[in-house]
């Protein structure tokens, strides 16, 4: 839904219990027992008809009864009570609930709607958030609030947690509290019917009290609304989560080897992936990252010192750090100087840099000053095993004084229980990252890498396609339609190899013929030597049963083996309606490598591309990476890395690489044709040869449906909306294309940014700016097309696009409910019309969106802006502690 009324369920004023016992160990009397025992100022109201009080709390009979509207309630209710509760809080107004009641779906409110529906039927009326039902609650330890019926208290701290799963809640408050790690906000989703991952995963990246947000997800609902919420909180936090059923079975049924390979774990990596969250497999794990994450220094790069006083876990710290392929520094030769000076002689003189069991605090900082001068050394792992001459917390401490000043990384692991349980309390009052085993330290230092390259992925800025290509949409789509009204759910190979090239994919030449004699008559005007294959629309892998022969030289050799094929298939596939064959040109590259490209739908995330190791030997190979459209180049590039055969496109030894640009634009192309055409299901082409000169599809099959969905619902992440590009013409005859900015405009950002008057920069930054960084261009560049936009004022310049004159952006709230613009027109132009145009055309936008109101802020002294905006109606309000005008225009109209 959104962040509407979230701040009632966080961070209520009062709390109203329905359903508050006595009763020992129910969950009334539990709930009302963590309430009062959190801590929480505000009003709490047990609700009970039965009882005067609950707790020692003034109860109240029921919710009409009670002296004020309770921003929060939380109800413990057997289901038939629900409704009635539900109706009665929505006439007092409340806005927010907590449902702890289960089995609500199962259970008939009437005729037509079970109880959840009705549920949620009276909510959505009044805008009312629902956390659950079936949910252990939740708890906010900064305010007191513990609304939830768990056996253990926590306390306050800055990492978020929020699990689908009660159950597991409950280990993780035992396994915190054990280690007195504590949390901003500790919330039990249950089954998800209102307040769900991506209502959360926005409101608790804007929290500020929130360093760092952990989740446990059983499966996604609303995977737009998470995948756009996750992507924006990643830029400003760590976000990690763990998915349980990673491995559940595939699409047995499946008619392509993409369904067949395409498991729902892959997919739902290949999404947290696209938007920055990083996934781990454990608790442990879960909260060594979190903690580390939220602790981490601006990052540098990945190759890690180590500093120990025992070798053997130096040892096994690098043994960690090569299997997670970690990058151990190599010390200067200045470094080892510098170490041997202040060492014994017997030091190890490499990194790991061993300092001797009886090392004190004194030599650690003396060692840690020297490695730390070290340009090879990103991070650093201090180590420390107990010995009978040295004493942990002394050791620490020496440690803790000589980092303190430093802006790298710096881990620790003091090894042991007991020993070091003090040592370790004063890394954590130091806020340094302390783990309990090397593999710990070493796996949190890898977390750190991964999440950095997970913001780069967020932030770098994909390349160009080589050329400009138009897909011949209509066609392709007309070829499909043309299979479906004829009662087929599976394209011919002819049909789907003409559906590729129409999106400019090369496909090897293929000919249907209905009997041999055709198929000899189509391989003479082809040429031999050809491939013949059986054409029909009940076998799918046509190798599996005969239904392939290659290199085919002569008239003889095709009619001996069209016939033997016939009764092949006959035999193995007796209830195979055959239609024919199909005749393709033989084509022979030396040293060609067989992949795999394909799409499959995803029952949760929806389009889904694949590629890997190709062949007949696909399915056991089982070398494959996925990734959700739409595709740029750089994501093309990433997707193909993530295989094993990439290193052997790449070349080796005297075998060249293959043409590796070629296949990127195959993708892209790939992923333009999923984002067009909503009929498409699955897609295989498999072999795709590719060597030095290009790729060529050699088979291709694709199975189609009807039931076309909206791309909104159809596609997890929001595609290029090409549908707003526009041609305009000035009034004094300037011709500009406005169109949707894109994450390869960057460059040409930064070139308009190079054109604007010190005037300009300072009314759009309020400020003297000389260059924006990359980071802050990706942002304006890199847009999630379901939140923000900006559209582009570029001047034609032939076949291609010249510069950017005008920038017109929005950033609208999750709620939909205002959307903030910023406008730039170069000084040179102006007086034109160009800023008028742009405004209108992102007023427009909003308004067709749904957005309620367009808002900005403009300096005094802009005066043009503050004329232009009193002409389009917008209302303006002076900000005398910012000194500027903020200007308002409604946008939608009330409809009687």
């Amino acid at each position: 839904m959104s962040t509407i009324n979230l701040d009632h369920l966080f961070k209520p004023k009062s709390v109203a219990v329905i359903g508050a016992s006595n009763r020992p160990h129910s969950v009334g009397q539990v709930i009302m027992r963590n309430l009062l025992a959190g801590g929480f100022d505000g009003p709490i109201m047990p609700v009970n008809p039965r009882s005067q009080s609950i707790g020692g709390v003034l109860a109240y009979p029921d919710v009409e009864s009670l002296p004020v509207v309770p921003e929060l309630a939380v109800i413990c209710v057997p289901p038939q009570a629900v409704i009635p509760t539900m109706e009665c809080l929505s006439a007092k107004g409340c806005m927010a609930a907590i449902v702890l009641t289960a089995g609500l779906g199962a259970e008939k409110h009437d005729e037509t709607r079970s109880i959840k529906q009705a549920m949620l039927d009276i909510a959505a009326r009044n805008k009312m958030r629902l956390l659950g039902p079936n949910c252990l609650g939740l708890m906010v330890p900064g305010i007191g609030l513990n609304a939830s019926f768990s056996h253990q208290s926590i306390g306050s701290g800055k990492i978020a947690f929020v699990s689908q799963s009660g159950a597991l809640c409950t280990a993780v408050l035992d396994w915190a509290a054990a280690r007195g790690i504590g949390f901003s906000h500790f919330i039990s989703l249950g089954e998800c019917d209102d307040v769900d991952f991506g209502d959360v995963i926005d409101y608790l990246g804007s929290d500020p009290n929130t360093r760092a947000i952990m989740l446990y997800i059983e499966s996604i609902q609303e995977r737009r609304g998470f995948i756009s919420a996750a992507r924006a909180a990643s830029r400003n936090k760590p976000i990690l989560c763990i998915k349980s059923g990673r491995f559940a079975e595939g699409a047995a049924a499946a008619a392509s080897h993409t369904g067949a390979l395409a498991g729902a774990d892959d997919v739902f990596d290949a999404a947290i992936k696209r938007a920055g969250v990083l996934r781990v497999y454990t608790v442990t794990e879960m909260f060594s990252a979190a903690e580390t994450l939220s602790r981490m220094r601006p990052f540098r790069g990945d190759k890690l010192g180590i500093i120990t006083n025992g070798g053997g876990i130096g040892v096994l710290a690098v043994d960690a750090l090569i299997e997670r392929h970690g990058q151990l520094a190599k010390l200067e030769d200045s470094t080892i100087d510098a170490l041997s000076s202040v060492l014994p002689s017997t030091w190890s003189h490499a990194n790991p840099v061993d300092i001797i069991g009886d090392a004190p605090g004194e030599r650690y900082a003396k060692s840690i000053d020297a490695v730390l001068k070290d340009p090879n050394i990103d991070s650093l792992l201090v180590m420390h095993a107990p010995t009978a001459i040295t004493d942990p917390v002394e050791v620490a401490q020496g440690v803790i004084n000589a980092i303190k000043d430093s802006r790298k990384n710096i881990l620790t692991n003091w090894v042991g229980e007991a020993t070091v349980a003090k040592a370790r309390n004063l890394f954590y009052a130091a806020g340094i990252p302390t783990y309990r085993t090397p593999e710990n330290a070493v796996a949190a230092f890898q977390h750190m890498v991964s999440y950095r390259k997970l913001q780069e992925v967020l932030m770098e800025t994909p390349p160009s396609v080589p050329q400009d290509f138009t897909p011949e949409t209509d066609k392709a789509r007309q070829i499909i339609h043309t299979a479906i009204h004829s009662g087929r759910d599976m394209l011919t190979e002819p049909e789907a190899k003409a559906v590729l090239e129409c999106y400019g994919i090369n496909t090897v030449k293929t000919v249907a013929a209905e009997s041999v004699d055709d198929a000899v008559e189509t391989a003479d005007a082809i040429g031999y030597p050809v491939a013949l294959k059986i054409l029909s629309d009940d076998i799918s892998h046509k190798s599996d049963v005969g239904g392939v022969v290659l290199n085919i030289d002569s008239d003889e050799e095709l009619r001996a083996a069209g016939n033997k094929m016939l009764r092949t298939v006959k035999q193995k596939f007796p209830n195979a309606r055959v239609r024919g064959f199909t005749v393709q040109e033989m084509i022979k590259r030396a040293g060609a490598r067989e992949l795999i490209v394909g799409m499959t739908t995803d029952p949760i995330f929806g389009p889904v591309i694949l590629f890997g190791h190709g062949g007949v030997e696909v399915e056991v190979v089982r070398d494959r990476a996925m990734a959700l459209p739409p595709l740029n180049m750089k994501l093309a590039r990433e997707l193909v890395e993530g295989t094993r055969i990439y290193n052997l496109l790449r070349g080796y030894r005297d075998v060249p690489p293959v043409n590796l640009e070629q296949l990127y634009v195959t993708l892209v192309r790939l992923s333009q044709l999923v984002v067009h055409l909503g009929e498409v299901l699955e897609l295989d082409m498999n072999p795709l040869l590719i060597d030095q000169t290009g790729v060529i599809a050699l088979d291709a099959r694709i199975k189609v449906t009807p039931k076309v969905v909206s791309d909104d619902q159809r596609l997890a992440i929001h595609p290029y909306p090409r549908h707003l590009k526009q041609e305009l013409i000035l009034d004094d005859g300037t011709k500009y294309l406005l169109r949707p900015i894109k994450p390869e405009d960057e460059p040409k950002h930064y070139e308009f940014m190079s054109k604007l008057t010190p005037e300009d920069i300072h009314f759009r930054f309020f400020g003297s700016v000389r260059e924006l960084p990359h980071s802050e261009m990706a942002r304006q560049t890199q847009l999630d097309y379901d939140r923000d936009m900006a559209f582009l004022a570029i001047v034609p310049n032939g076949l291609e696009e010249g510069e950017i004159h005008g920038i017109v952006q929005v950033v609208i709230d999750p709620n939909n409910e205002h959307a903030e613009y910023a406008i730039m027109v170069r000084s040179d132009i102006k007086g034109r019309g160009l800023g008028r145009v742009l405004m209108e055309k992102m007023i427009e936008y909003c308004r067709q969106k749904g957005t309620k109101t367009f808002i900005g802020q403009v300096l005094p002294d802009n005066r043009r802006m503050l004329t232009l905006c009193e002409k389009l109606g917008f209302s303006r309000k002076y900000l005398a502690d910012e000194e500027v005008f903020e200007v308002t225009l409604p946008l939608q109209r009330d409809v009687a």
